[in-house]
């Protein structure tokens, strides 16, 4: 049932603004209880979301208003499993009724601590953490369904079957949630659809689910024999099924959100798919935790709590809930976003030992100095969409698959979304492996195929096509193009401006160019590279960059002039 809520709001300077909201409660169907008038439960529940295997405090922390000057933003240290975990226990101190879940990405695209071990660190540590319950998030599929059962379950690492007893993973000791994943063989979920804690007796059902569009966004041999059904749909028709339970206080837990202004615990002008989806959701569910868009919010969407915790676990959902005896429901709700601050908060002894321990296996090749850097290499946008850093990976991409080393590449592209972190300069500019896998966290290899100029054109308009926003592709040294944002989607790139080398690109002729894996097989809705012949599966994308950065003396930020905007 609708309830009332009341938002809390975080000032900057660490004070708290309760706001009240009315909502539109709507009319109960015939055998509702009526809410109050009884005794109430205080219910708290703490909420992280696209975790994605930051075990140490991410790079750069996360950006706040200045205090002495709000109209500017200061980065704060924050985030890291050492403080996300003293938070977390403070939080919960004299809380007889509380709950840590979370909303999905926990893992994949992780720094080399966890990925290079297939994120069973993360795992671990979230596991010790008190985590009990998460929906899946698409890059829970990175490495497949299997994979994601084994980190679930338990078992042997991929390539390993027969481990020894000490090799063998334990598994997860939350439990993830896939309400609109559907096995195709079964035509059944393949997690869980949901998880039902008890707190004095009032049940509160927890629904996990990831965003229907996961499909385009990963490997798709990832997802293959997998359905993933819409998001508003498989709620409601789960909601039945609880209320025949006695389940009245439902929570949604779902890895799509949306694209706030304003601070951490505000949402003006929120857009995104978030927005469509609850409006769409059963009246019975009374709060929305989401993730996906690494975005901090606190909202109220149709009369609804919606909440989420930024990214990389600098911040902490606080949501009290009060729940009522008698009609079994939530009557009230607030939430705030906590920033969890390495320089205040106390280093858990737990979560320390799981660090170091996980740290000396991948030490020697984490700390190896693959080379230098003049200055940071950024993801700062310019207007046309490139970045110094996208341009430094698509020259690496390029000069490992160039004619002398078999694939023949004349050009290289490389998706926004396969570049997770900036890389920072620091200790002089040296920068060691670990710095560049944060970069590149996939493992995908690179792949090498032939084009035609009239595909390549496509490739480019599809930048804008079936997009959340523009996935404007890096691209390497010597391809220039101009694209103008005021021409309608599909006709937004100029083909006369395409060139390689200072020659035009010609429409029928053939191009040798290198792409990810990922990309190859269409990722990111760049399904034109599915046409791509003759095909070469080069090295590692990471391998690729240390390589480059090896035989380069100093990467310096380039000029930024292979993109052009001309609206």
């Amino acid at each position: 049932m609708r309830l009332r809520l009341r938002l809390c709001s975080m000032l900057v300077l660490g004070l708290a603004l309760a706001v009240p909201l009315a909502a539109p409660s709507p009319a109960r169907a015939q055998g509702d209880p009526e809410p109050g008038g009884g005794e109430r439960v205080e219910l708290r529940i703490l909420a992280i979301n696209d975790f994605h295997g930051n075990l140490l405090p991410p790079a750069g922390g996360i950006k706040l208003p200045d205090p002495d000057d709000p109209e500017q933003t200061v980065a704060v240290p924050a985030g890291g499993a050492e403080a996300m975990a003293t938070l977390i226990t403070q939080r919960r101190a004299g809380r007889p009724n509380a709950i840590f879940v979370a909303a999905g990405d926990l893992i994949g695209a992780s720094p080399l601590l966890s990925g290079i071990l297939h994120d069973e660190p993360t795992i671990d540590s979230l596991s010790k953490m008190g985590l009990e319950a998460s929906a899946v998030g698409n890059h829970e599929f990175d490495d497949g369904l299997a994979e994601l059962l084994r980190l679930q379950h338990g078992g042997c690492p991929p390539g390993q079957p027969d481990c020894a007893d000490s090799e063998r993973f334990a598994g997860a000791g939350f439990q993830y949630l896939a309400a609109s994943t559907i096995d195709d063989a079964t035509g059944q979920p393949v997690l869980p659809p949901y998880h039902v804690r008890e707190f004095e007796g009032v049940p509160v059902a927890f629904i996990g689910l990831t965003l229907k569009g996961t499909p385009g966004i990963v490997v798709p041999s990832g997802v293959a024999g997998l359905t993933f059904k819409d998001e508003a749909e498989t709620v409601n028709a789960l909601v039945p099924e609880l209320r025949a339970k006695g389940i009245e206080a439902i929570v949604v837990l779902i890895h799509e959100g949306g694209y706030p202004t304003g601070g951490i615990n505000e949402c003006p002008g929120i857009s995104g798919a978030i927005t469509e989806i609850v409006p769409k959701l059963d009246p019975a569910v009374d709060l929305v935790i989401s993730g996906h868009t690494h975005k901090a919010y606190v909202c109220e969407i149709d009369g609804r709590l919606v909440t989420s915790a930024d990214k990389f676990g600098t911040l902490v959902t606080e949501i009290d809930l009060t729940l009522d005896r008698n009609s079994r429901d939530v009557v009230t709700a607030k939430a705030e976003n906590l920033v969890v601050r390495t320089e205040e908060l106390a280093r858990d002894p737990q979560q320390t030992a799981l660090i170091e321990h996980y740290q000396k296996i991948v030490q020697p090749l984490a700390e190896r100095v693959v080379g230098h850097v003049a200055a940071a290499l950024t993801k700062e946008e310019t207007p046309a969409g490139e970045t110094t850093l996208g341009d430094v990976i698509a020259d690496a991409q390029l000069a490992a698959t160039r004619p002398e080393r078999a694939s023949g590449a004349e050009i290289a592209f490389t998706n926004p979304g396969g570049v997770r972190t900036e890389l920072p300069f620091r200790n002089g500019g040296a920068v060691t492996y670990a710095d560049l896998f944060a970069v590149q966290p996939f493992g995908n290899s690179l792949v090498t195929m032939e084009l035609t100029g009239r595909q390549i054109e496509r490739l480019l308009e599809q930048q804008w096509l079936d997009q959340p926003k523009p996935r404007i592709l890096h691209v390497s040294a010597g391809f220039t193009y101009r694209w103008d944002g005021a021409r309608p989607p599909g006709e937004r790139v100029d083909p006369a401006s395409m060139m390689l080398h200072g020659q035009p690109i010609e429409p029928d002729g053939a191009y040798r160019i290198t792409v990810n894996s990922f990309l190859a097989e269409g990722g990111d809705g760049f399904s034109v590279l599915k046409e791509g012949k003759d095909r070469v599966t080069g090295p590692y994308d990471v391998d690729a960059l240390a390589d480059y950065f090896g035989e380069i003396e100093l990467v310096k930020p380039g000029p930024l002039d292979r993109i052009g905007r001309v609206d």
